[in-house]
């Protein structure tokens, strides 16, 4: 499970943890069929609740996955930003011996 995404993995146990009890509802309970947005609310007050208390390790997993995905574009971002701050640096400098104020600091 470790080569997978992480993230969508964690998507596929959520929805799980909302579509099951929605269905076990749905067909155990004939009250829940006329009243389905009940049954709705209730699946999704389960859900969370698997969610909160079994998910904790594919949450953990597709947290750190984001996190690394984004900090190598901080990192790219920080790489542009210096050769940028370069390129600018380099072209307001005056010649050397052109003129004869100081160098700016």
């Amino acid at each position: 499970m470790k080569n997978r995404a992480p993230f969508l993995v964690y998507t596929v146990l959520r929805l799980l943890a909302f579509l099951v009890p929605l269905a076990v509802m749905w067909f155990f309970f004939p009250i829940f069929r006329e009243f389905w947005w009940l049954a709705a609310i209730f699946a999704a007050l389960i859900g969370v609740s698997i969610s909160m208390l079994f998910l904790r390790a594919p949450l953990a997993d597709a947290s750190a996955r984001l996190v690394e995905r984004r900090g190598g574009r901080s990192e790219a971002a920080q790489a542009d930003a210096d050769a940028e701050d370069e390129a600018i640096d380099g072209a307001g400098r005056p010649d050397s011996g052109s003129t004869g104020s100081a160098p700016r600091v």
